[in-house]
């Protein structure tokens, strides 16, 4: 039995990570639309390597970014969760909000809908604080479900990724910040 919280949401699973996400999962980080907006697309092997990073960081933490599937066919999607901030920044010690899905599970509302069951259990389980998000600014979508789950941006905390180099198009990026308070008075 696994020490991995499960949620449920009327419409999806967010569980724990299961060997047969691996393929779609790798699918999913080699399709070009879907990685637009980070670095690169993956490997197989950097896929599964995320996936460990992802196992092990629930391993210590208790959280992190949860397989996410579709209750009506048990269909894999991709994943959401909250996971600690793995680099130095103004904004940090902090813990993120994140999402990746794959194409077709696109324009469903399944990123806001599982990211609202994460940051539920990020506050009531966890008692956190605050929860973060960040992007790349040209990420409208993103930006978007960010803005659906309350959170908001001063452009004055906006940053330059530490992980890109000075001119990587990619560096500059977009800080959304939730704080409990918000949370526990129901924003949105």
């Amino acid at each position: 039995m696994s020490d991995i919280p499960e949620l449920h949401t009327e419409r999806l699973v967010l569980r724990e990570w299961r060997d047969e996400d691996l393929e779609p999962f790798a699918a999913m980080n080699a399709d070009p639309k879907v990685m637009r907006y980070l670095v690169k697309q993956m490997t197989r092997e950097e896929s599964d390597h995320r996936v460990a990073q992802i196992r092990e960081h629930f391993r210590i933490h208790g959280f992190g970014k949860w397989a996410v599937e579709v209750r009506d066919t048990a269909r894999f999607i991709g994943f959401v969760g909250i996971e600690r901030v793995s680099f130095q920044a103004p904004f940090t010690p902090s813990v993120e909000i994140g999402w990746r899905l794959a194409r077709e599970a696109w324009g469903n509302g399944f990123a806001t809908e599982a990211a609202r069951a994460a940051i539920a259990f990020g506050f009531d389980k966890l008692r956190l604080n605050e929860i973060v998000s960040f992007t790349v600014p040209d990420n409208v979508p993103s930006r978007r479900v960010m803005e659906r789950l309350g959170m908001t941006r001063d452009p004055a905390e906006d940053f330059d990724h530490p992980f890109l180099a000075e001119g990587h198009p990619l560096r500059k990026h977009v800080l959304y910040r939730l704080p409990r308070s918000a949370f526990e008075k129901g924003v949105p």
